[in-house]
Parts: C-alpha cells; sequence; structure tokens
C-alpha cells in the first residue's frame, strides 16, 4: 500500500508546478486587461460606486445614473438601453435589492453581450490559415500584423507574413521591421504593385513550406480607381481559388480612441468585406473601452484581440470575463 501511495505521489508532483503557472499566467493576464481598461475605469467605476455605496434598494434615479454612467463610457445609446430595459424589468419583477447586487447584474448583462457573438474559430483542413488584416489608415493593421504573428509563433505555430498593403508609402518597410522582430519571414513587392498577385504569392509560398498560419496585411485606401472593398474582394477570391473556404478569418482593426466614430467604418467593412471579429487597438490609451461592448451588440461581432500597448506582446487574445471584472470591478 506504502509503494501505492508513494508511486502516486509521484504522479502527482508535477501537477502542482503546472498548476501554480497556470494561475499566474492567469493572474498576469487580468493584471495587463486591468491596466487597459484603467483610463475608462476611472470614470465609469467611480460613478458606479457612488451607486452602489448609497443604493440600499435600487429605484429609477440609481438606473438614471448608470445610464449616464454607460453612455460616458462609449457603451452607446443602442447598448445602454438594452442593458437599462433588461434592469428596470428585473427591477419590477423582483427588487434589486442595493449596489452590490446592482453590479453583478450589470456585470453578467455586458458579460453576455460580449460573448453573444463568440464563435469558433475557423480552421481549415490543411495549413495555412489565411487571415486578413483590413481597416482604414491609421488603426494600426501593419502593427497589428507583426504583433499577431508574434503571438503565432509564441503558440508555437509557424507563421508567413504578407505586405499587400502596396499603396500606402513605407507600409512594406514597416512591416519588415515587425517581421524581423517576431522572426518571421516576409512576401512582399514593390509599392504600388498589385495586392492581389503579391497575396497569391504568399499563398504557394506557405502552401510549399506547410506554414500554418498566413497574415495578410492589406490597404486602408487605394491611389486607383477601382474601390478598397473591390480591391478586398478581388483578394478574397483569389485566396479561395488557392485555398478553399480562405480567408478563414477578416479581422477588422479598430482604434479604440475613435469610440461611437468608429462604429460606422466598421459597419461598412463588415458589409463589404466579410468581417469576422475585431481587433481593438490603442485600448489602452481612452476612456472610451465601452465600445467593445457595443461592438458585439451592433455589429454581432467578437472582439478576438485588443491592442495595450506598443511592444511586442501588447496584443492580448479577448477575454469577456476578464474585461468586465477590470471594468467594472
Amino acid at each position: 500500500m506504502s509503494d501505492f501511495i508513494s508511486l502516486f505521489g509521484s504522479l502527482k508532483e508535477p501537477e502542482e508546478p503546472e498548476k501554480k503557472q497556470e494561475e499566474e499566467q492567469e493572474s498576469g493576464f487580468f493584471s495587463r486587461m486591468k491596466q487597459a481598461v484603467a483610463r475608462t475605469r476611472e470614470s465609469f467605476t467611480s460613478k458606479i460606486e457612488d451607486i452602489v455605496a448609497m443604493t440600499r434598494t435600487v429605484d429609477e434615479r440609481d438606473l438614471e445614473e448608470l445610464e449616464a454612467a454607460l453612455i460616458t463610457s462609449d457603451i452607446g445609446v443602442q447598448t445602454t438601453t438594452e442593458i437599462l430595459d433588461a434592469l428596470r424589468e428585473r427591477a419590477r419583477r423582483q427588487a434589486i435589492e442595493g449596489g452590490e447586487e446592482l453590479r453583478d447584474l450589470l456585470k453578467s448583462s455586458i458579460r453576455q453581450i460580449l460573448e453573444a457573438p463568440q464563435r469558433p474559430v475557423a480552421v481549415p483542413a490543411a495549413p495555412p490559415k489565411v487571415t486578413f488584416l483590413v481597416g482604414v489608415n491609421g488603426t494600426g493593421k501593419t502593427t497589428t500584423s507583426g504583433k499577431l504573428a508574434a503571438w503565432s509563433r509564441a503558440q508555437n505555430h509557424t507563421v508567413l507574413l504578407c505586405a499587400a498593403d502596396t499603396f500606402r508609402a513605407a507600409a512594406i518597410e514597416q512591416l519588415e521591421i515587425w517581421a524581423a522582430r517576431s522572426g518571421v519571414e516576409m512576401i512582399k513587392t514593390r509599392q504600388g504593385g498589385d495586392p492581389a498577385a503579391v497575396l497569391y504569392d504568399a499563398i504557394s509560398a506557405a502552401k510549399a513550406r506547410n506554414i500554418a498560419e498566413l497574415y495578410v496585411d492589406t490597404a486602408g485606401r487605394l491611389h486607383t480607381k477601382s474601390g478598397l472593398m473591390d480591391e478586398l474582394e478581388k483578394m478574397r477570391r483569389t485566396a479561395s481559388r488557392l485555398i478553399p473556404d480562405a480567408p478563414h478569418e477578416v479581422l477588422l482593426v479598430m482604434d479604440a480612441t475613435t469610440g461611437q466614430n468608429g462604429l460606422q467604418q466598421a459597419r461598412l467593412f463588415t458589409q463589404s468585406a466579410g468581417v469576422t471579429g475585431i481587433v481593438l487597438t490603442k485600448l489602452d490609451g481612452t476612456a472610451k473601452g465601452g465600445i467593445a461592448v457595443a461592438i458585439a451588440r451592433e455589429l454581432d461581432l467578437p472582439v478576438r484581440f485588443v491592442g495595450v500597448g506598443e511592444k511586442m506582446d501588447d496584443l492580448l487574445e479577448f477575454d469577456a470575463k476578464a474585461f468586465v471584472d477590470s471594468l467594472v470591478g
């Protein structure tokens, strides 16, 4: 029996460091997410705390104050109205007993909104998985392409970058710098070249080298007579001819600091470019972090990643629970 206990103990010992490492990773992730939404939380939580501290039974005045706090954080009028309607309905059926219960109900409501659009990420039958990065210039597409390459490398995936933004001055050179930093190769052409042609070369190279992930940095505008959406559609056709169902993901890169103003741009790309998810950049530089909630509700799109700084690893895979806990407390 003692031999069995000794063996059993020896089998369990390796699990403890792994568990501790997972807990440290979770703690570190939550800390970074909390830091990323710090500016939004400062304005939002202070108002929530006032309601929580002063409220014993939630009434209409409390809900109106909460409504103002939500709109200020750029959650948006439409989404805020839906959240408040649900809280009012709950209050009619069953009294909301105090600010803490109100906070819990609010967190649950926001988390449900953020999780509703989440879908399994497409996995191709054979590599590479092709991901387009789309969006207007200035949102951080090229930087995000490089950070995603580094993120995939950290997942032990082989990666190739494609410089298909051939029209913006220095876009190719900028992506070359990120490729070098992240330790991946890049396929490019001359400035002003055909984006679909360089994409064809990149997919062919990825297939020949058995590359797992191909990230494609696309243009935010064009200097030609053809429209941007027409060019993106041409690239989609090129990808699908070489790999069935490609592109597997189309990530729209949005600047969080633009808040509600960015939603109209997002709608245009969503309708025309087949967007499957959002990368929300510069989240650490704005008090408008509630835009993530508006995106999920109004565009029915999942936030896949958030940019929280300028460093290579300052791109976090989005987690609704961590985001809500960081934002609301």
